[in-house]
């Protein structure tokens, strides 16, 4: 096989499923043409198709973990596992109130890795939401959901714990590199929006209007600092999956777009689409310390892509 990561998303998702006991097998596995439970994105902390990895033994948590880990590069999975993190110390900053809880994310399956040309897998939570599409070994990824509450955690003004501080970073250097005229085409609203515009909607159809500053009216400077802020992103993934959506998106018009203050410590919101591309970015909630970042692919995600390839080819 020229991609092993097929086979390595497969052999994982085996793997949970044979480490689950009967009960948290059942809850685990769901159809694959059950849309609803498929084409599911929720980042806040709400019931979830799935099995909390909380009812699940050291054996049958270490197994979701390492499926998980197929879908992200290792700089994405310690990101991941940072946000995860971060529920022990929001529920320490609220007064233990919510009794929020690290082992609160769940792991879904739809259909059956080790015998099905087509099957799925999401692993989410609160602020935590990964969903991979396997058809025809070929992976389809997105959406890619990762918040962080807080955004920052300082002390005595050095950061401790900042896990989307380049998306932040990247973002801004962005924005002032394009100058006042990029600035002006880019910036759409003085205010920020309360969220990611895509939310929790399990389609999205087409473009986010306004679009913001087309790429090629940026100068070589903006130009390079947008390349490195979509690779951020796609870099998310493993390698060959990400190296492979940089290449489908190679030459075409991408487009970036700002919400809100320029300032830091400012509620801001950033967006970039392209051509089967949204990329979005929200700092508002809790003046400016709440982060919600997605990777979506509007016309792909949940997989649409290699299912409608895959119809097309047994329909002939």
């Amino acid at each position: 096989m020229d991609d092993p990561l097929p086979e390595q998303m497969r052999a994982a998702g085996t793997t949970l499923l044979g480490a689950l006991d009967d009960s948290a097998r059942t809850r685990a596995t769901h159809r694959f043409d059950d849309d609803a439970a498929r084409r599911w994105l929720e980042y806040r902390p709400r019931p979830r198709p799935g099995v909390c990895l909380a009812d699940l033994d050291r054996a049958g948590r270490k197994a979701a973990h390492r499926l998980l880990a197929t879908a992200l590069s290792p700089a994405a999975y310690a990101q991941a596992m940072a946000v995860v993190a971060l529920e022990e110390v929001l529920d320490r900053a609220e007064g233990w109130r919510r009794g929020r809880h690290s082992g609160d994310y769940w792991v879904a399956v739809f259909g059956d890795p080790a015998r099905d040309d087509r099957w799925a897998w999401r692993f989410e939570g609160h602020h935590l939401s990964v969903s991979m599409t396997v058809v025809d070994d070929q992976v389809s990824p997105a959406p890619v959901f990762l918040g962080a509450n807080p955004a920052a955690v300082r002390h005595a003004g050095h950061p401790v714990s900042r896990p989307l501080g380049v998306e932040e970073d990247l973002g801004r250097a962005l924005l002032d590199a394009i100058g006042p005229a990029g600035r002006a085409a880019a910036i759409v609203a003085d205010d920020a929006p309360a969220d990611i515009v895509s939310a929790t909607r399990p389609r999205v159809a087409g473009q986010i209007a306004p679009l913001g500053v087309p790429a090629d009216r940026l100068g070589p400077t903006g130009r390079a600092l947008l390349d490195q802020l979509v690779a951020v992103y796609l870099d998310r993934l493993p390698p060959q999956l990400a190296a492979r959506e940089a290449r489908r998106l190679a030459g075409g018009p991408l487009h970036f777009a700002w919400a809100g203050p320029t300032g830091p410590g400012q509620r801001h919101y950033y967006r970039v689409q392209g051509e089967d591309l949204l990329i979005e970015y929200d700092n508002t909630a809790d003046d400016g310390n709440h982060a919600h970042t997605v990777l979506r692919r509007p016309a792909s995600d949940f997989g649409a892509d290699v299912l409608a390839a895959h119809h097309a080819e047994a329909h002939g």
